[in-house]
């Protein structure tokens, strides 16, 4: 059996899903988010910046728990532990991911599934908690009650269209552990170098499903 990510979660039940263009942003960045209770990071691999602001975060911002996400290959999955991530996130998982997965002791603790089919392959490889994606586009809450039954021993962590409006009612169904989101610290923000909003935003995120 693979650990779960829930060990990791301290509290907060919202995970910010990163894109950081510039290495110089991920100090800053991570920083804000910790200090204002959104600890536990996933850091896409959607940039070329993406290993290097990984390193970073890893080694100097206290309290931050690096999940790298997007990972696809084994190649990826490869280069994510080297950087110093401390477990992984992916979208989907083709059978080479699941078997690189399978020959790796680094805590791969959040696979992507989209339908009933792989979220039954990833559990029978030993994963009871998934990354449901994309959420709001495979139906969001409703989706989440259908595989309540067939599935019941399986949690999620929706992410992809999951905003302040919806977060609470994805956070009320009780196969959800927890959620992902963008809207904490957008692409556009973290341009800007707005740390005071997105510090806003996760200061704000933090408090839901407490």
């Amino acid at each position: 059996m693979h650990p779960n990510i829930s060990t990791l979660l301290t509290g907060a039940k919202v995970i910010p899903v990163l894109v950081i263009e510039d290495a110089a942003d991920a100090l800053p960045l991570a920083q804000c988010l910790v200090d204002n209770g959104l600890p536990i990071l996933e850091i896409t691999l959607r940039s070329e910046a993406a290993l290097q602001a990984i390193e970073t975060i890893a080694s100097k911002v206290e309290g931050a728990k690096v999940g790298v996400g997007s990972i696809l290959t084994e190649v990826q999955l490869n280069e994510a532990q080297s950087a110093g991530g401390q477990f992984g996130v992916s979208p989907g998982v083709s059978q080479k991911l699941l078997q690189a997965l399978e020959m790796s002791d680094w805590p791969f603790l959040l696979p992507g599934a989209g339908s009933l089919s792989e979220m039954l392959t990833l559990r029978d490889a030993g994963f009871t908690q998934q990354k449901l994606f994309p959420a709001a586009v495979l139906g969001g809450v409703s989706m989440l009650k259908s595989v309540a039954g067939p599935v019941s021993d399986i949690e999620f962590c929706p992410t992809g269209g999951i905003k302040p409006e919806n977060a609470e009612e994805f956070l009320s169904q009780p196969n959800v552990f927890a959620i992902g989101g963008t809207w904490i610290a957008p692409l556009d923000l973290v341009r800007a170098k707005d740390w005071a909003e997105i510090g806003r935003r996760a200061a704000e995120a933090s408090k839901l499903g407490v």
